[in-house]
């Protein structure tokens, strides 16, 4: 199943100048082979789904497949909250072990982790290479489901450089716009939705390295985003 998505991926991204390739992988013979032909091929991102997989994120197959990511700067989309449903292998415990093992690897925690805001905010915290997805946070729909608790925004507020913006669309039981005006709800300032929309995607992905003319604009990212 890795290989069949990874050769659509690659296909589609080769085919549209303005997608960005990403791949996947599983805890199967020659994930390391599977992962180091799509970082050959281009791959930029990889998702990693550790509830709908139904696997561990520390499985030792999976340990050549990190070593590799890790290497390569890679980042890793992981869902792997306790949200909507508690998977197996879910939570923060697991990723805080592969933190440990893999100290550079770049992880982006898919849907903030949710329901766990506060530990994968802390982890994002406390380690330099851990980012945090929008991902339905504080939309009407999760609100019903797992709502931010007090004093969130103002976590995020301080992690203004380690949050990425994110949709899931067109899977989503709202308006793709509805996540955007959400994060301006928040009133955390213009510098911080820039920053979430465009600086720090943009440099997770390496993006900020290709032509202007490829990118279809400019910016600098890195700059502070105090709350206003």
């Amino acid at each position: 199943m890795a290989q069949w998505l990874n050769d659509y991926s690659a296909a589609f991204a080769s085919s549209h100048a303005d997608a960005i390739h990403s791949a996947t992988f599983y805890p199967e013979p020659g994930v390391d082979t599977v992962v180091a032909e799509s970082l050959k091929q281009g791959a930029r991102i990889f998702k990693v789904h550790i509830q709908v997989g139904g696997f561990s994120p520390l499985d030792s197959r999976l340990a050549p497949a990190w070593k590799l990511i890790e290497d390569s700067a890679a980042p890793v989309v992981i869902h792997c909250g306790n949200g909507p449903h508690p998977g197996e292998y879910t939570g923060p415990e697991p990723i805080r072990e592969l933190i440990k093992r893999y100290p550079e690897l770049v992880l982006i925690i898919a849907h903030a982790g949710l329901p766990e805001y506060r530990e994968f905010a802390e982890l994002a915290a406390n380690h330099p290479h851990v980012y945090l997805d929008t991902t339905m946070v504080g939309t009407s729909y999760m609100e019903q489901v797992a709502p931010i608790p007090p004093g969130y925004i103002d976590t995020l507020a301080g992690l203004y450089h380690k949050v990425v913006f994110g949709t899931d669309f067109p899977s989503i039981p709202y308006s793709y716009s509805h996540q955007i005006q959400v994060l301006e709800s928040w009133g955390l300032g213009s510098r911080w939705m820039q920053n979430v929309l465009w600086h720090t995607p943009q440099a997770l992905l390496h993006l900020d390295r290709l032509p202007w003319s490829v990118l279809g604009g400019t910016g600098n990212g890195g700059e502070e985003a105090p709350r206003h």
